[in-house]
């Protein structure tokens, strides 16, 4: 499945609208795609979106759609 990860470059400093940033990658569930950023950088995750259909469709057209690859750690 494709997400969409909404998050702040850093933990320190409050998120604010203007600053968020966006992110999208694939993973088997919300879960997992939260641990990989989690445990691949430094971000502050404000929101995981699951992307199908219609969804997707549109922001593979119209985003800056490129998919962030993180290894996984066994």
């Amino acid at each position: 499945m494709i997400y969409k990860v909404l998050y702040q470059k850093d933990k320190i400093v409050n998120p604010r609208r203007e600053t968020t940033q966006t992110l999208y990658m694939e993973a088997d569930n919300q879960v997992e795609a939260r641990t990989l950023v989690e445990d691949n950088t430094p971000y502050n995750i404000e929101l995981i979106q699951e992307l199908t259909g219609n969804s997707l469709k549109y922001e593979q057209e119209h985003a800056d759609f490129k998919l962030t690859t993180f290894d996984k750690k066994n």
